[in-house]
């Protein structure tokens, strides 16, 4: 009772509004269906309370769209189904707070006031969803009205009520003219005599005239309601007219507009094109600078230069930007003396790729060469000298020469693979083009690889193929081949013979002439012979030896196997010997290393060695030329620089060494371990001196002061630490905690100390943050935040990496995140310049030379040198040779070489230390001849390598970090190291050698669409949980089926359980519905939630992978494996009104990863893209990738808009239609470097241009759909995140550690926008559960407070975050079912499974009644007990069951517990039974024992003499087709064997009747009720024999082999198992 209402009202009260609310109607599947266009609530919120109020609305197109709002709320939000608005509360007339909200200009948000009055709150519906989400209202379906506040009434209606005017008052004032009526007798307020409604009461209209902020806010406004009166259907003439909008609404409603008002034309983004400049032969006039950039394998060109297109072929071009990064991939250079001297490429000291390592022979025997990543090198075994060729863009997969070494060819690694001819004695590269084939391992003008062997020729100026027929044998892998050595000079080079070997063993001879096999063999690994025998290789069949390289000479053949074992063979394969004159073998390890073997006097020499993992630092030696390198191999390697010889090596078996130093002036270094060890190490006497354990985490940054008297320490975990070398035995000084930053990898330069040994700089406490300390006693002296240094950049920097600059310069450089180098004086932390955009990405390493006039930056896999005095207008030049990152990048102290390392170690020489550069001359292109590729190529020449790239952009500004275009041919600091031995440093005149490809017309990263020859590539599985990967079966299809007549069928399915744990996404629940489905096997499951029970919607002949439900949920998509002889997955489209398939959709040739119903009904799927109409069910478009895609979803917010996920990258996606023509745009983002090398596996849309993804590293990043790129990402958990779903301001999250999280993320919103300023830069994990297995499906409703999941486990649990409650829904084994068994009253069953679980369901309602489990065992066979059985003292059911590890337990079904353990057997157990009457326990071991035990006392019954006679006979079988009878008086301890029974041929029992069956049975069971016989087969069929009627029916919805069959004890049900399924079928009385 309210006194001032004089009236009953509600209370809804609680601490938590979101568990105390008040909802109408109760729920969720009914509505209120009210149509009145305003809506009327008398409430009053709560003094010094929150409140919210939740309306849901529904569309005239069906849709549902939430409306709140609150005085929690702070400012509006909207999302396409949510709209979110300030409630100011307003307060008694009068009162302090109201006369502080007139004063303000923001009134006053928050707690409502203690004087706050009665409201009536009119919202107009019809305008709220016209103006902000452009929709048209149709009817309010449900009020939830949460704490904290008191509610009198609520109503809807068309009229628009005035509730300070009385009948009267309205009559006389003509307010009814005007649409306004006074409010009705049974709503209104009671208003004493002479007082004023508006002086007790508030009236808040919206949209309101109120002026305060926040705007969109639901306020308090004009008081005369004739003045602001509504005109119903004229919402845009006059209602804007009195209500003030934000920004961002009104920059909202200006782009629902544009996507909804009709255009002429298709709306062009600003980085897409219709044209782009075709590549030319040849270049007759140099490009100009400021309008042009080069790239290897495509021109690209501004907006400015672009030539005008007559004739538009209708296909989308997409080109790099004036405005956008670019990346230079190779720099052109010329040897005019100018500031920096031409010198020579790298060195390398590296033999590892992460491809196969293959060598070969040149000059006689005296040069090798081989691949080093992307590089190729050329060695000279005498004199130790390596050319280089540079020029590919990937790992270097394959060589070949041709017959005098004139010419080399080359290929890299990519889908097609790129490949280089080189002319070898220039170094100079021929030409480029594209193989079309996907990976190719061998070539000598004869390529091969995977399925296929091409013989390769030039025909008029045009690179051609053949392939050839490969019969039987095309589906091997072929690895290398070799032609046959000691060719006559009289016959024709045609008619040389070809081998090629293969994974499998097999030596193939190729006739070159006729492109046909000659012959085939397959080495066999020998069998065991005795010593004093020869070993021979056979041909026969089995396991062959796995060849990687084969070479030939002119008697003999060499090869090398995957066993480890150079052989060598005579030319017709009979024996393996090693006896051989005058021959040397060239061979490269899968340790990186180069050797050769020669075989007159079996020596063997390594030529180079090299790590076998990636490099992770090093450090240099000056005085005795020596370099120590760290890698991932867990070695410390110590080189000569000048030999390019290891000098040591040092292993690390359990612990990775990553950061190292040399001592300045003794000849000892440091290492730190990822364990947090500092040990240091002295090569004079090879031994461990010291170790230092002060370090919990990784060791980020270790370095030595100038003179070596101090070390500096820094970890992962933020420690720093000082130590004193002074002394002979170091010791540790100071130690910090939490200095240092832990928000990203700074390793391992995280420490830098300047020049004069004063100052120590890192970065830290946190990522924004460069702190400088006093480098004696780590006194902090100054911190300098780098993410306000920059004023004119709208994002929020991060320090990555810092060194100090060469005393007396005083300069401290860091580079951030945004690409810059930020030059700052050490002393004052003023910033002195910004160099921006260094590289298109961060910058991994940097570095200036001793004298202060050079700076080396490495990213990108690339490496810039600068002028650091920025004095020009191109600052910069480029080198490549790198295909990895590069983890770091030095000077050596007398600067005459700069060493860097990552894939590789490159030693590089520097010669820019003598005349400086006064102008930059033009340059001198040459273009090669362009080789056309053959017609078999043509499907994959559209698939450009270079489509990931981006071309670097150049700038003219003096000053400036601008880059070289290579249009330009400049001298070169930094090249390839001729000689080791001459001092001499000899300037070489390198040409810009620009490859040429075929004129294309499609844009790089436009996506085309899949031809019908298209052919599927190579699916390897990627390594993360997320992918889904069919069950492997050894079942196969029926081939003939029986199919009963519709009406006539003897079985119906009425239970499926389980759920399919091996599915991704396969389950589906609206909230709105209720519609909920999942898959089990190839079964589609639709079950009533409330009632429990099932439809099942069969069809699908493989097992389910996914489920995709329309938005309506009216239509379901359901994807599956090829079956039933077809090529293609299937997908079907099921209408859930009808409970049938309307279309079955072939399309996909691998399984289907994800699909997606947009906002307009469109779909998706796998590595091959497909865009359908959910209309007519017709293919839009088709694109195929060349990663696997792990998920895809449509942004609810922009039509056309849709995203993907996959290897390392989210890849956004745009649908433009014209007329029927539909085209798709892509732009894919790399993760952020600071995520590392990932696997994105997850994605969910959010409110306000927010994307979600979840990595299989645990991390979930946020993206900003507006601009594309990851602004903020956290660390969730420590596995991968497989499942995210998002609504509002709260996230779900599951993942491999069988973790479902909850999280608030209203503070990601904010980040997005206001950066910097937002009051909050983390988000909240609210919950978290722990289920039985990894989350694989999960779907929440829109408030996220309930939702169910599904995991790896079977089980479907319902979770409800507000209760913290998680119950089962759907249970069922997660492996194979063994045995079913039934209760004696029949009302209960049974089962089993190698999940080691034993589960009892009720026969009724199929539930889970009660489930036993043991672990790490199976359970293989169950029995129940005839009748009770007192074992505790009480009578009880019981269950027995007996499990791999011999064991058999006693369960008991009351109690819900184990009773008994017993152990009779020393093997599993394979058979269980009782005794008539329950005393005794039957059971059968793997080895054919029989043991007797008591339930009772769990003792085993022993035999102790035969001949005796008892009352119960029973029998057993055994896998000898042998059946022993045998008779027993257990009370006397007796038991006898009387008969065998043999089959087939018995002595006793005889043949009735012979029934054929189609396949070899694998289940039987016979009806104890009728003449019914059961028969389940490998085919996945179950058979239904009607032995009387002489009838047989098949019956489908199996996915595997039907392995059980067991009719229950009345025959009217029959349980089949298939794997962990379990089928309940009735049978139909006839």
């Amino acid at each position: 009772m309210d006194k001032t209402l004089k009236g009953t009202v509600y209370r809804i009260s609680g601490a938590v509004p979101a568990s105390n609310y008040l909802q109408l109607p109760k729920t969720s599947t009914q509505s209120l269906g009210l149509t009145g266009r305003y809506l009327y609530i008398l409430f009053k919120p709560a003094p010094a309370k929150y409140f919210v109020v939740h309306l849901d609305v529904v569309t005239e197109n069906s849709q549902v769209v939430r409306i709140s709002f609150s005085n929690l709320f702070k400012e509006f939000k909207s999302t396409a189904t949510w709209l979110q608005f300030p409630f100011i509360c307003g307060a008694a007339k009068g009162s302090v707070y109201e006369s502080t909200a007139k004063t303000s200009k923001r009134d006053l948000v928050g707690l409502a006031p203690t004087s706050v009055r009665w409201t009536c709150l009119m919202l107009d519906l019809r305008y709220i969803l016209s103006l902000y989400l452009n929709r048209s209202y149709s009817h309010l379906k449900s009020v939830k009205l949460c704490a904290n506040l008191l509610v009198k009434n609520l109503f809807t209606s068309d009229l628009l009520f005035d509730p300070g005017v009385t009948f009267s008052e309205a009559q006389q004032s003509k307010l009814a003219l005007h649409g306004i009526s006074p409010m009705p007798r049974e709503m209104a307020f009671p208003v004493p005599k002479g007082e004023n409604w508006h002086d007790l009461y508030d009236y808040v209209r919206f949209p309101s005239d109120g002026s305060k902020k926040p705007f969109d806010s639901i306020q308090k406004g004009a008081l005369n309601p004739a003045a602001v009166a509504h005109v119903k259907d004229d919402l845009f003439s006059q209602l804007p007219k009195q209500v003030t909008l934000s920004k961002p609404v009104r920059d909202r409603v200006s782009l629902i507009q544009q996507i909804t008002s009709p255009k002429e034309m298709t709306r062009q983004s600003p980085l897409l094109t219709k044209t782009v400049p075709k590549i030319d032969r040849t270049v007759s006039e140099p490009l100009q600078t400021d309008c042009s950039c080069w790239r290897e394998g495509l021109q690209a060109r501004s907006d400015s230069c672009l030539p005008s297109s007559s004739a538009d072929d209708g296909s989308i071009h997409v080109y790099a930007h004036k405005d956008g990064d670019v990346t230079i991939h190779a720099v052109s250079v010329d040897s005019d003396e100018h500031l920096y001297r031409q010198t020579k490429e790298p060195k390398v000291i590296s033999a590892k790729n992460s491809v196969r390592c293959l060598a070969l022979w040149a000059a006689g025997g005296s040069v090798v060469v081989y691949p080093c990543h992307a590089l190729i090198v050329a060695i000279a075994l005498d004199t130790g000298r390596q050319r280089f060729f540079a020029g590919h863009t990937d790992k270097v997969a394959a060589l070949a020469f041709n017959g005098n070494n004139t010419l080399l060819a080359s290929a890299q690694i990519g889908q097609p693979s790129v490949m280089r001819l080189w002319d070898f004695p220039t170094g100079k590269c021929l030409c480029m083009f594209k193989a079309g084939m996907h990976s190719v391992s061998c070539l000598r003008m004869v390529s091969c690889g995977r399925d296929n062997v091409r013989l390769w020729r030039v025909r008029s100026g045009a690179l051609r193929s053949c392939p050839v027929n490969l019969g039987e044998y095309r589906s091997l892998e072929f690895t290398d081949l070799d032609f046959e050595a000691g060719h006559s000079s009289q016959c024709e080079p045609e008619d040389r013979t070809l081998f090629v070997c293969s994974r499998s063993g097999h030596v193939l001879e190729i006739d070159y002439k006729t492109v046909a096999i000659r012959n085939a063999r397959r080495l066999l690994p020998a069998e065991v012979q005795h010593s004093h025998r020869r070993e021979k290789q056979t041909f026969n069949s089995g396991p062959g030896i796995a060849l990687n390289s084969i070479c030939l000479s002119s008697s003999f053949c060499a090869t090398a196997s995957e066993d480890g074992y150079l052989r060598l063979w005579p030319l017709d394969f009979s024996e393996v010997f090693l006896e051989a004159d005058n021959l040397k073998v060239l061979c490269t390890t899968a340790t990186g290393n180069v050797g050769c073997l020669d075989i007159q006097s079996k020596d063997y020499c390594t030529i180079m060695r090299s790590h076998m993992d990636s490099v992770l630092a090093f450090s240099v030696e000056g005085s005795q030329k020596q370099l120590v390198t760290v890698s991932q191999d867990n070695t410390i390697r110590i080189w000569n620089i000048e030999s390019m010889q290891q000098l040591y090596e040092f292993t690390a078996s359990d612990e990775t060494p990553c950061a190292v130093a040399f001592h300045p002036s003794q000849h000892i270094f440091v290492c730190g371990f990822d364990t947090g060890v500092v040990r240091t190490i002295s090569l004079a006497a090879s031994k461990l001196l010291e170790e230092h354990k002060q370090h919990r985490g990784s060791i980020t940054g270790l370095t030595f002061s100038p003179d070596g008297n101090f070390m500096y320490s820094s970890c992962s975990h933020g420690t720093l630490a000082l130590y004193n070398c002074a002394i002979q035995k170091s010791h540790i000084v100071r130690v910090l905690a939490n200095v240092v930053s832990q928000e990203a990898d700074h390793g391992p330069d995280a420490l830098s100390v300047s020049c004069d040994g004063h100052l120590l700089a890192f970065v830290g406490p946190s990522q924004y943050i460069v702190t400088l300390m006093d480098a004696h006693t780590l006194d902090e002296l100054l911190r300098i935040d780098v993410s306000i240094l920059d004023l004119d950049s709208a994002a929020l920097d991060v320090a990555v990496r810092l060194c100090f600059a060469p005393f007396p310069l005083g300069h401290l450089l860091v580079t951030t995140s945004s690409q810059k180098v930020l030059v700052l004086d050490a002393k004052t932390g003023r910033l002195i310049r910004v160099v921006s955009q260094v590289h298109k990405q961060s910058c991994s390493s940097l570095a200036l030379s001793p004298d202060a006039r050079y700076l080396l930056t490495a990213g990108d896999r690339i490496i810039k040198v600068w002028d650091y005095g920025m004095r020009f207008d191109i600052n910069s030049q480029v080198f490549i040779g790198h295909s990895e990152p590069i983890r770091q990048v030095r000077f050596t102290p007398d600067q005459t070489q700069v060493i860097s390392v990552g894939d590789a170690i490159f030693l590089w020489d520097f010669l820019a230390n003598d005349t400086p550069r006064q102008l930059v001359p033009l340059p001198t292109v040459v273009s090669p001849p362009c080789l056309e590729l053959s017609s078999i190529q043509r499907m994959a020449e559209d698939e450009d390598p270079f489509a990931e790239s981006e071309d670097e952009k150049g700038t003219n500004q003096k000053g400036s970090g601008g880059d070289i275009v290579n249009e330009y041919k400049v001298h070169s600091d930094l090249g390839l190291k001729e000689t080791v031995c001459s001092k001499e440093l000899q300037a070489v005149k390198p040409e810009v050698v620009q490859p040429c490809l075929r004129p294309n017309n499609q844009a790089p990263d436009e996506c085309r669409k899949e031809g019908k020859g298209s052919e599927p590539q190579n699916n390897i599985r990627p390594d993360c949980y997320r992918h889904f990967s069919p069950r492997f079966k050894t079942s196969s299809s029926p081939k003939t089926f029986s199919s009963p007549l519709s009406g006539s069928e003897d079985l119906k399915l009425k239970t499926v359980i389980g759920y399919n744990g091996n599915g991704r996404g396969n389950m589906v629940w609206n909230p709105d519905t209720g519609f909920f489905a999942y898959s089990c096997g190839c079964v589609l499951i639709v079950e009533d939630l409330h009632s429990g029970s099932q439809q099942h919607w069969l069809g699908h002949p493989e097992e389910i992978s996914t489920l995709a439900v329309s938005h309506d949920a009216q239509v379901l998509a359901s994807a599956s494996g090829q079956g039933c002889g077809d090529s293609r997955c299937q997908i079907r489209i099921w209408n859930v009104q009808d409970k049938a398939c309307q279309k079955v959709l072939f399309h996909h040739e691998t399984q289907v990863q994800a699909m997606a119903y947009s906002r307009d009904d469109r779909d998706y799927i796998d590595r091959v893209f497909a865009l359908w109409n959910a209309h007519t069910y017709d293919l839009m478009s088709s694109t195929r990738f060349s990663e696997p895609v792990h998920e895809v979803a449509f942004s609810p917010l922009s039509v056309g808009h849709l995203a993907c996920v996959g290897k390392g990258m989210v890849t956004f996606w745009l649908t433009e239609q014209q007329g029927t023509d539909i085209s798709l745009k892509v732009h894919k983002i790399p993760v952020p470097d600071a995520v590392g090398p990932v696997e994105l596996t997850s994605l969910c849309y959010s409110a306000g241009s927010l994307l979600y993804t979840g990595t299989s590293t645990g991390q979930i990043c946020a993206w900003d759909t507006e601009t594309n790129r990851c602004f903020m990402t956290w660390e969730a958990v420590e596995g991968e995140i497989g499942v995210i779903q998002c609504h509002g301001n709260r996230l779900v999250s599951g993942s491999n550690t069988k973790k479902i999280q909850l999280w608030s993320v209203a503070a990601v919103q904010e980040l997005r926008v206001k950066g910097s300023s937002a009051s909050s830069n983390s988000v909240l994990l609210e919950q978290e559960m722990i289920l039985d297995g990894t989350i694989v499906s999960a779907t929440f409703d829109n408030c996220m407070d309930m939702g169910i999941v599904g995991t790896t486990a079977g089980t479907l649990w319902y979770i409800n975050w507000a209760e913290n409650t998680s119950i089962r829904l759907i249970s069922g084994h997660k492996n194979k079912v063994n045995e079913v068994t039934f209760s004696p009253l029949e009302s209960h069953c049974a089962t089993c499974g190698e999940d080691g679980s034993v589960r009892v369901w009720s026969l009724d309602s199929m539930e889970l009644v009660v489930q036993f489990q043991v672990l790490n065992q199976s359970c293989l066979c169950l029995a129940w007990s005839p009748m009770p059985v007192s074992i505790s003292g009480a009578e009880s059911e019981h269950i027995v069951a007996g499990y791999s590890d011999g064991t058999i337990r006693v369960f008991s079904i009351s109690r819900t517990e184990m009773e008994l353990k017993m152990h009779p057997h020393s093997v599993a157990v394979t058979a269980l039974g009782y005794s008539a009457d329950g005393e005794i326990i039957l059971s059968g071991g793997k080895d054919g024992l029989m043991a007797i035990s008591s339930p009772r006392t769990g003792m085993t019954i022993r035999h102790a003499e035969l001949g005796i006679e008892g009352g119960d006979l029973w029998l057993a079988a055994s896998a000898d087709r042998r059946v022993s009878v045998w008779v027993s008086d257990w009370m006397k301890d007796k038991c006898e064997l009387i008969d065998w029974l043999s089959f087939p041929a018995p002595t006793g029992p005889e043949v009735i009747e012979k029934i054929p069956l189609p396949y070899f049975a694998t289940s039987l069971s016979l009806s104890p009720a009728a003449c019914v016989i059961a028969v389940g087969f490998n085919e996945r069929m179950l058979r239904l024999i009607d032995h009387k009627a002489k009838t047989e029916q098949d019956y489908r919805g199996h996915d595997d082999t039907v392995c059980l069959c067991q009719f229950t004890p009345s025959g009217k049900r029959l349980f089949t198992t298939s794997y962990n399924e379990i089928l309940v079928w009735e049978v139909q009385s006839r």
